[in-house]
């Protein structure tokens, strides 16, 4: 009888433990990773002609245009260096106006 009453409750707290567990990872790795992905995607939804972007790469170019899931990125200041790429290689966008209001903050 007492044997039967410590094995029920050592299961219960074998089910708590990993009710625990399935906690601890949703707030540590799912719950970041859902919010990472949302602000890339409206990060994408707001790319626009004229945006400088860093591309995965490691390169900062300007888009001059948008397709689907292509740009074309013209990098540096030779204006004969466009590239096609997807979107996926895009990794930061950075607007125009803001990069104007960060040189304006900073004098």
């Amino acid at each position: 009888m007492i044997l039967a009453s410590a094995g029920a409750a050592s299961s219960w707290s074998l089910i708590i433990w990993v009710v625990v567990l399935v906690v601890f990872m949703y707030f540590f790795m799912i719950r970041p990773q859902q919010k990472e992905t949302k602000k890339k995607n409206e990060m994408m939804a707001s790319m626009a002609v004229g945006d400088t972007v860093l591309t995965t790469s490691g390169f900062y170019g300007v888009i001059i245009a948008i397709q689907e899931d292509t740009v074309i990125v013209e990098f540096g200041s030779n204006k004969n260096c466009r590239i096609p790429m997807q979107t996926a290689a895009i990794a930061e966008i950075e607007k125009p106006e803001s990069a104007t209001t960060a040189a304006s903050t900073d004098k």
